[in-house]
């Protein structure tokens, strides 16, 4: 990714990293070092894993039976970039909408 593109992808992948942050932060667990052990296992294996809050460690998703919560952020993640979308049409639509308001000698807003 390169230009503005690439700051909201940097955006969107520092907002998921926000879950399994927290879970270390609270579980009195480095941050940093959670989540590069997290990530790393991900890379190395390429399965869902989290943050084990006794251990610190990587977390394998099937051993802690979390596939509830795994499927229901999925699906968020899916629907979040249509959303988004979404709207930012409807802002273009209304930012249209006043611009020819104005243009058709209307009052301004």
């Amino acid at each position: 990714m390169s230009g503005k593109a690439k700051l909201g992808v940097n955006c969107f992948a520092n907002a998921l990293l926000v879950v399994p942050r927290t879970l270390a932060t609270n579980s009195g667990f480095d941050c940093q070092d959670t989540l590069l052990k997290v990530q790393e296992a991900h890379q190395k294996n390429g399965e869902a894993f989290g943050v084990d809050v006794l251990t610190g460690e990587a977390l394998p998703a099937a051993t802690a039976h979390v596939w509830d919560n795994y499927i229901v952020k999925r699906q968020f993640l899916n629907i979040a970039p249509v959303l988004t979308q979404q709207l930012l049409l409807v802002d273009e639509v209304m930012r249209a909408g006043r611009n020819m308001k104005r243009s058709d000698g209307g009052p301004e807003e």
